[in-house]
Protein backbone atom coordinates (compact mmCIF):
# COMPACT_ATOMS: atom_id res chain seq x y z
CA UNK A 1 0.00 0.00 0.00
CA UNK A 2 2.49 2.51 0.81
CA UNK A 3 4.39 1.48 -2.24
CA UNK A 4 1.24 2.74 -4.46
CA UNK A 5 0.78 5.78 -2.47
CA UNK A 6 4.20 6.98 -2.97
CA UNK A 7 4.45 5.98 -6.66
CA UNK A 8 0.75 8.15 -7.24
CA UNK A 9 2.08 11.22 -5.04
CA UNK A 10 5.57 10.95 -7.69
CA UNK A 11 3.20 10.92 -10.42
CA UNK A 12 0.97 13.38 -9.30
CA UNK A 13 4.19 15.73 -8.37
CA UNK A 14 5.85 15.04 -12.04
CA UNK A 15 2.80 16.34 -13.65
CA UNK A 16 1.60 19.33 -11.68
CA UNK A 17 4.96 20.63 -9.91
CA UNK A 18 7.39 20.26 -11.84
CA UNK A 19 6.55 19.67 -15.63
CA UNK A 20 7.79 22.50 -18.12
CA UNK A 21 6.79 23.44 -21.59
CA UNK A 22 10.02 23.35 -24.29
CA UNK A 23 9.14 25.32 -27.54
CA UNK A 24 11.15 24.90 -30.59
CA UNK A 25 11.40 27.18 -33.04
CA UNK A 26 13.04 26.48 -36.73
CA UNK A 27 13.90 28.35 -39.64
CA UNK A 28 12.89 27.53 -43.18
CA UNK A 29 16.09 25.40 -43.65
CA UNK A 30 15.23 23.47 -40.79
CA UNK A 31 17.76 24.17 -38.49
CA UNK A 32 16.40 24.61 -34.72
CA UNK A 33 17.15 28.58 -33.86
CA UNK A 34 15.40 28.43 -30.55
CA UNK A 35 14.80 26.37 -27.70
CA UNK A 36 13.24 26.83 -24.40
CA UNK A 37 10.33 27.64 -22.36
CA UNK A 38 8.91 30.89 -23.78
CA UNK A 39 6.93 30.80 -26.91
CA UNK A 40 7.27 34.28 -28.07
CA UNK A 41 11.36 34.51 -27.03
CA UNK A 42 13.94 35.28 -29.79
CA UNK A 43 11.01 35.88 -33.00
CA UNK A 44 12.80 37.56 -35.48
CA UNK A 45 10.57 39.52 -37.96
CA UNK A 46 9.78 37.11 -40.73
CA UNK A 47 7.90 40.04 -42.62
CA UNK A 48 10.06 43.27 -44.47
CA UNK A 49 9.32 46.53 -42.02
CA UNK A 50 7.28 48.44 -43.78
CA UNK A 51 7.43 52.62 -44.20
CA UNK A 52 4.57 54.65 -45.47
CA UNK A 53 5.81 58.15 -46.38
CA UNK A 54 2.92 61.09 -47.70
CA UNK A 55 4.48 60.94 -51.40
CA UNK A 56 5.90 57.16 -51.58
CA UNK A 57 6.00 54.01 -49.73
CA UNK A 58 9.33 52.34 -48.79
CA UNK A 59 9.42 49.16 -48.15
CA UNK A 60 12.80 48.22 -45.79
CA UNK A 61 14.03 44.57 -46.29
CA UNK A 62 15.48 42.91 -43.63
CA UNK A 63 18.35 39.91 -43.51
CA UNK A 64 15.55 37.34 -43.52
CA UNK A 65 14.20 38.38 -47.11
CA UNK A 66 17.71 36.62 -48.35
CA UNK A 67 17.05 33.29 -49.50
CA UNK A 68 19.06 30.35 -50.38
CA UNK A 69 18.72 31.11 -54.07
CA UNK A 70 19.30 34.59 -53.85
CA UNK A 71 22.63 34.08 -51.68
CA UNK A 72 24.21 31.57 -54.38
CA UNK A 73 23.40 34.35 -57.01
CA UNK A 74 25.64 36.84 -55.15
CA UNK A 75 28.38 33.78 -54.27
CA UNK A 76 31.60 32.82 -57.26
CA UNK A 77 33.08 29.59 -57.11
CA UNK A 78 35.78 28.96 -59.69
CA UNK A 79 37.10 26.35 -60.99
CA UNK A 80 34.10 23.70 -60.63
CA UNK A 81 35.48 20.81 -60.41
CA UNK A 82 38.59 21.58 -58.86
CA UNK A 83 41.43 20.75 -59.72
CA UNK A 84 44.06 22.34 -57.76
CA UNK A 85 42.83 26.00 -56.02
CA UNK A 86 38.87 26.93 -55.40
CA UNK A 87 38.41 30.27 -55.45
CA UNK A 88 35.38 31.69 -53.79
CA UNK A 89 34.16 35.17 -54.56
CA UNK A 90 31.21 37.00 -52.75
CA UNK A 91 29.41 40.62 -53.30
CA UNK A 92 29.59 43.73 -50.59
CA UNK A 93 26.01 42.86 -49.93
CA UNK A 94 26.30 39.35 -48.27
CA UNK A 95 29.46 40.23 -46.83
CA UNK A 96 28.46 41.19 -43.73
CA UNK A 97 26.18 37.93 -43.16
CA UNK A 98 28.58 35.38 -43.58
CA UNK A 99 29.85 34.43 -40.49
CA UNK A 100 32.56 31.56 -41.75
CA UNK A 101 32.98 28.92 -44.62
CA UNK A 102 33.85 25.59 -44.01
CA UNK A 103 34.84 23.02 -46.34
CA UNK A 104 34.16 19.02 -45.54
CA UNK A 105 34.58 15.29 -47.42
CA UNK A 106 31.28 14.35 -48.21
CA UNK A 107 32.01 10.57 -48.00
CA UNK A 108 33.92 10.89 -44.46
CA UNK A 109 32.21 14.00 -42.61
CA UNK A 110 35.96 15.11 -41.84
CA UNK A 111 36.87 18.98 -41.54
CA UNK A 112 39.00 19.63 -44.24
CA UNK A 113 39.24 23.47 -43.91
CA UNK A 114 36.96 26.18 -41.78
CA UNK A 115 37.73 29.82 -41.87
CA UNK A 116 35.97 32.82 -40.37
CA UNK A 117 35.05 35.82 -42.51
CA UNK A 118 37.31 38.46 -41.83
CA UNK A 119 37.63 42.08 -43.40
CA UNK A 120 41.10 41.22 -44.27
CA UNK A 121 39.62 38.43 -46.75
CA UNK A 122 38.56 41.37 -48.93
CA UNK A 123 35.35 39.21 -50.03
CA UNK A 124 37.43 36.31 -51.31
CA UNK A 125 38.85 33.13 -50.32
CA UNK A 126 41.18 30.35 -51.86
CA UNK A 127 41.14 27.11 -50.73
CA UNK A 128 44.69 24.80 -51.71
CA UNK A 129 42.68 21.53 -52.21
CA UNK A 130 45.75 19.87 -53.99
CA UNK A 131 46.56 17.23 -51.19
CA UNK A 132 42.50 16.30 -51.26
CA UNK A 133 41.78 13.22 -52.67
CA UNK A 134 39.22 13.01 -55.44
CA UNK A 135 35.36 13.30 -54.52
CA UNK A 136 32.72 14.85 -53.29
CA UNK A 137 33.29 17.76 -50.99
CA UNK A 138 30.71 20.20 -48.76
CA UNK A 139 31.56 23.82 -48.78
CA UNK A 140 29.08 25.51 -45.80
CA UNK A 141 28.57 29.14 -45.58
CA UNK A 142 27.41 29.73 -42.24
CA UNK A 143 25.40 33.29 -41.41
CA UNK A 144 25.93 35.10 -38.40
CA UNK A 145 21.55 34.54 -37.92
CA UNK A 146 22.38 31.12 -37.83
CA UNK A 147 21.00 29.95 -41.44
CA UNK A 148 23.41 27.89 -43.01
CA UNK A 149 23.92 27.30 -46.79
CA UNK A 150 25.60 24.43 -48.61
CA UNK A 151 26.73 23.16 -51.84
CA UNK A 152 28.39 20.11 -53.34
CA UNK A 153 31.99 20.65 -54.86
CA UNK A 154 33.68 18.31 -57.46
CA UNK A 155 37.49 17.61 -56.44
CA UNK A 156 39.39 15.39 -59.03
Amino acid sequence: MRKKVFSLFSILVGFLGFSQTVYFKYDEAGNQRYRGPDVNAKQAPDTPVKTEDKTATVVTTTVNDLDEKSFWKQIRLYPVPVNDFLTIDWTEQVDGLIESVSLYQHSTVHWKFQQQNMPSLNKQLKINMSSYEWGVYVLRFTLKDGRVFSKNITKR
